[in-house]
């Protein structure tokens, strides 16, 4: 993958996240904010605990930090995976920002 390639990848995943942000806050009772910082993005939780995503542009890399630890997912020319074998980018931040806010959200790209 060349680094436009990853970038436009990246940069889709990026969006996805904010736009999965301003649904489930309308959609719910979430109130998650999210605040993006060229590639990074922070997910604020109301009982004050974060998520961040951010771009690791060397390694083709995007990063994932959680309570439950840190994550690495490289495209694999049709998804997000987990460079450890723990899963797909989508499932695991659903997962984990749904044990932070103490109810089920469902991120994804849309």
């Amino acid at each position: 993958m060349t680094d436009l390639e990853f970038l436009d990848h990246a940069e889709r995943l990026l969006a996805s996240i904010e736009t999965s942000c301003d649904r489930l806050n309308d959609d719910t009772d979430a109130d998650v904010d999210n605040q993006r910082v060229g590639g990074m993005i922070t997910l604020t939780f109301p009982n004050r605990s974060q998520i961040v995503v951010n771009l690791q542009k060397p390694l083709h890399e995007v990063w994932l930090a959680a309570r439950c630890g840190g994550f690495h997912y490289k495209f694999d020319g049709d998804r997000w995976m987990d460079t450890k074998g723990q899963g797909e980018f989508w499932e695991s931040l659903s997962r984990y920002a749904s044990e932070q806010a103490g109810q089920e959200l469902l991120f994804g790209l849309l």
